[in-house]
């Protein structure tokens, strides 16, 4: 924090998305969201000093792992500390006054129209038409938009913009939920910890992973998270992501050591609390 500030958070998104939901619920309603257009500029924005945090989605309950995430995190200098559960819940917005029935084109982030599917099939006359984020296809409306147009978005957005929520909870699966990840420029407290996420490298012959992952499973420790991603340069082999609970400084960090010495790269991104899940 600058000066004494509130804590300066990059999101992905303009004010009012999903990440700036999360933001308040996981670090209180005083942060103020640093908004960047990309994924890129989010990464940036910590690493060169220009917000304090940055929170990023890195995996869907529905609809899986956010991939590129992954691979920014492998290559990037920050540092995992923190993270956030948070319940999605899709809101129909029009401008105020506007009906259902008169509604005919709603604009979207791609991920959350996908998600919205039964809503199209229940009401064919409504168009689905993709926007680059939710809160910005609210912002987009508000700045000019018609009667017969909506967007699909948080209740935040509907706030802060002024629009009105013509329905709540529109998604298909009421059990949609959106892990972000809190980083930092610099590690946080090791004590606090319970959760330790880590990318390796392995040596390209059989039985490695399994070697690796055993490490864990005779010492009891819970693996929570697997994941291959392809390893640049080297075709048909992977680095592999992996999120281990228990604390680092125990029987968990006894693993990792020994994992240490087997892998042929291993980076630790970071060891942080648990997160819990949190209603949007």
């Amino acid at each position: 924090m600058g000066s004494g500030g509130p804590l300066r958070v990059a999101i992905q998104g303009e004010r009012g998305a999903f990440s700036h939901q999360a933001a308040i619920e996981a670090l209180g309603a005083a942060t103020e969201v640093v908004p960047r257009g990309t994924f890129e500029e989010l990464f940036a924005s910590v690493a060169e000093g220009r917000a304090d945090r940055a929170l990023v989605p890195i995996e869907n309950s529905l609809h899986g792992s956010i991939h590129e995430n992954y691979d920014r995190l492998q290559h990037s200098p920050l540092h995992i500390v923190g993270e956030t559960q948070l319940r999605i819940r899709q809101c129909l917005i029009a401008r105020p006054g506007s009906a259902l029935g008169t509604i005919r084109r709603v604009s979207s982030h791609p991920v959350a129209l996908a998600q919205c599917r039964r809503f199209f099939a229940e009401h064919p006359q409504v168009e689905a038409v993709t926007a680059y984020d939710t809160a910005g296809a609210v912002r987009d409306l508000m700045d000019g938009g018609l009667a017969t147009q909506g967007a699909i978005a948080s209740a935040l957005a509907a706030e802060l913009y002024r629009a009105q929520v013509v329905l709540e909870g529109i998604e298909d699966d009421p059990e949609n939920y959106t892990r972000f990840l809190l980083l930092a420029a610099e590690p946080g407290p090791i004590e606090a910890a319970t959760k330790t996420s880590m990318v390796f490298v392995l040596d390209n012959r059989p039985g490695s992973l399994h070697e690796a992952l055993g490490v864990f499973a005779s010492r009891g420790v819970d693996l929570c998270k697997l994941e291959s991603r392809p390893l640049r340069g080297h075709p048909w082999e992977y680095s592999f992501y992996l999120d281990v609970l228990g604390d680092p400084r125990g029987v968990a960090g006894e693993a990792l050591e020994e994992l240490k010495r087997s892998a042929r790269e291993l980076r630790i991104l970071g060891s942080y609390p648990e997160g819990v899940s949190r209603s949007g």
